[in-house]
């Protein structure tokens, strides 16, 4: 019994010291999540896509690789003017087009697939933990609560219920902001990488 007693006090005391960090971390997900909407509104501001301009400059770089004309190829890819990833990538791409390295190009696309899927990951990942750590701040205090309610100590039993009801509101709310921007920005990225594979497409064909 002694030793059960003893087994229990100890995972009650670790639940139970778990409880400021979880608090503490639930705050700062909370503070990073609002700084994400801030981001997500200067993505948002700065998107800019332009398919008769992609359509155009796409043409004249497959007219020139069709000549070998590699200089001129990598003068019209410079002029595509999107979105800020393909932008980027079609700026990279013509670097390469000009050395006549258009095998190069196909990896440069898979980094800026990485690179996207490593802008997600930062929304998806708080989406994922701010519930889940907000149940453990749920979770931890009914514990403490349940013990004021047993010794009829309602102050402690009030306290430690605004506690669980407030770590719930808190991780549910940075975990809705996260989610949103991460099903938002991901239909961005595979519109970008729709367009980046358009200019993948027309270097294969100008070959």
């Amino acid at each position: 019994m002694d030793a059960t007693s003893s087994l229990f006090g100890i995972l009650y005391t670790f639940s139970a010291s778990l409880l400021y960090p979880v608090v503490i971390t639930l705050i700062l997900l909370v503070i990073f999540s609002l700084m994400l909407i801030g981001e997500f509104l200067s993505e948002y501001a700065k998107r800019h896509r332009d398919i008769q301009n992609l359509e155009q400059c796409c043409n004249r770089v497959r007219d020139h690789v069709s000549s070998h004309e590699y200089e001129k190829a990598a003068v019209s890819l410079r002029n595509v003017k999107q979105n800020f990833m393909v932008t980027s990538f079609a700026l990279s791409a013509a670097a390469h087009l000009e050395k006549n390295m258009i095998p190069a190009i196909e990896w440069l696309s898979q980094e800026y697939e990485i690179r996207m899927a490593k802008r997600l990951e930062q929304t998806r990942i708080v989406a994922t933990i701010s519930p889940m750590l907000g149940l453990m701040g749920t979770l931890i205090p009914l514990g403490p609560a349940l013990i004021g309610l047993a010794q009829g100590d309602i102050v402690q039993l009030a306290n430690n219920l605004m506690i669980a009801f407030a770590t719930t509101v808190i991780g549910l709310f940075a975990g809705s902001i996260a989610y949103v921007l991460t099903q938002v920005r991901k239909r961005w990225y595979w519109q970008d990488m729709a367009d980046i594979d358009y200019i993948l497409d027309t270097l294969e064909v100008g070959e």
